[in-house]
């Protein structure tokens, strides 16, 4: 898990490479021994990993891109370009040398896409210390790749080359769900069982870990970590769901056209709401041979207001903006009570109600097989749910209370704990290079 030995009074930091978002930290200039998180975006610690190429404007050739939330505005504002996201899936494959387009007839390579954003990251980091960074310890999961330790070990590889290439001189890993109970273990005065809940924006990852006063004095922990599983179901999941249950209903999804010579009505054409309700498949719809095609379905629709809200949002390129409202009457239910979903930009005056109730009927399902996942994380280890000592909670979708109740209602007799919902990980890491490097 180590790359790269160098002199060890050069300065370091920890990178969260991670899937949906990025953070990166660095020793803190007034506190000895205290790793801080570095402002990477607007003032803040996050930025999705996110990169996208301009196919527009001066400069073309030499590839001008924006990262982050810049990259997705860029997206979602339809500029012309390619937008390229959950890089780190990419790693352990074939593509990671192979070309991708980017537009305007160019091409870049995979392993060059994630060079670029590391060097962006450990720019920002270098701003933030003061000084050149040249050791470093990155996260990773526990597979790349499951099954396959030979792709798993390719991926790690890959990743420590596109470190050195940005100026990392000594590279070492931790495993992700270790580095997010550090900080639980740094509490405790006794050996525990800890399942790591790491439910993000794209998958839900369980891991069983043993942490303890004894193990963090070690820095191999490979063995420590006792099983490893998860399931590809999490926050945007969870978007999608509830815009279907409730947003989209106000689109016609779900709703029954006209009965025609007298047969019984149908459900309207359903496609179009689920690429509505998918975030990289919203773009497309607004194409004009598209438009086209969904005037031409007037006809399927018993209320007419269904059918030209739809053309609405789709001629004014809402579906972004319905997600965003989706999400957010996600996060305000889940905080307990009822929100109202404002939908004027639709059409003036128009507002839906999503209660609790509701809202957990639309999620009952994913729910379901993410508390599943858990128990079969807890399985692998051989171990029964009685003899997890707590649940670690991380990753944004942990603020979904209906989820992390029913995690917590299936381990009666651990702790629930709650870290950083989007920086347990990179703090983690954070503490590990401040014990390997800090001296």
């Amino acid at each position: 898990m180590t790359h790269l030995k160098t002199d060890p009074a050069l300065a370091f930091c920890a990178i969260d490479f991670g899937t949906s978002n990025s953070v990166i930290t660095v020793p803190s200039p007034t506190q000895p021994g205290v790793m801080q998180l570095v402002p990477l975006e607007q003032g803040l610690p996050t930025m999705p990993t996110a990169a996208f190429y301009l196919a527009e404007g001066p400069d073309l050739q030499n590839f001008p891109r924006m990262y982050g939330r810049a990259a997705v505005a860029a997206y979602v504002e339809g500029m012309e370009g390619r937008l390229l996201r959950s890089m780190k899936s990419v790693l352990g494959s074939s593509l990671m040398d192979q070309p991708t387009d980017i537009g305007a007839g160019r091409q870049v390579r995979f392993a060059e896409v994630i060079g670029t954003y590391l060097l962006h990251l450990k720019s920002a980091a270098e701003k933030q210390a003061g000084q050149p960074l040249r050791r470093v310890v990155m996260g990773r999961p526990v597979y790349f790749v499951d099954g396959d330790p030979v792709r798993d070990a390719q991926a790690e590889a890959s990743l420590a080359e596109a470190a050195e290439a940005v100026g990392f001189e000594e590279i070492h890993f931790q495993f992700e769900p270790l580095a997010a109970a550090f900080h639980y273990e740094a509490q405790i005065d006794a050996e525990r069982l800890v399942l790591v809940a790491d439910i993000g924006g794209g998958t839900s990852d369980f891991s069983v870990v043993r942490v303890g006063p004894k193990q963090r004095q070690r820095l191999d922990r490979r063995d420590d970590v006792l099983a490893n599983h998860g399931v590809h179901i999490a926050g945007t999941d969870f978007d999608r769901r509830i815009e279907l249950a409730s947003i989209l209903r106000e689109l016609g999804f779900g709703a029954m056209g006209p009965s025609i010579h007298g047969k019984p009505p149908r459900e309207v054409p359903s496609r179009v709401y689920f690429d509505l309700a998918t975030w990289h498949l919203i773009n497309p719809l607004y194409r004009a041979s598209h438009i086209h095609e969904v005037r031409t379905m007037k006809g399927d629709y018993a209320n007419p207001k269904h059918h030209s809200r739809l053309l609405k949002v789709l001629t004014d390129q809402l579906g972004h903006d319905l997600i965003g409202r989706a999400e957010r009457a996600k996060i305000e239910v889940a905080a307990g009570g009822n929100t109202q979903i404002d939908l004027g930009l639709i059409e003036r005056g128009l507002t839906m109600e999503l209660d609790g109730h509701h809202a957990l009927d639309a999620l009952r399902t994913d729910i379901d097989r993410i508390t599943h996942a858990a128990l079969e994380t807890v399985a692998m280890a051989h171990l029964q749910p009685s003899q997890i000592d707590a649940i670690y909670f991380t990753g944004g979708s942990t603020g979904l209370k209906p989820l992390t109740e029913a995690l917590a209602a299936r381990f009666t007799a651990a702790q629930p704990v709650h870290g950083e919902r989007l920086a347990s990980v990179a703090t983690g890491l954070g503490l590990f290079a401040q014990r390997l490097f800090g001296g």
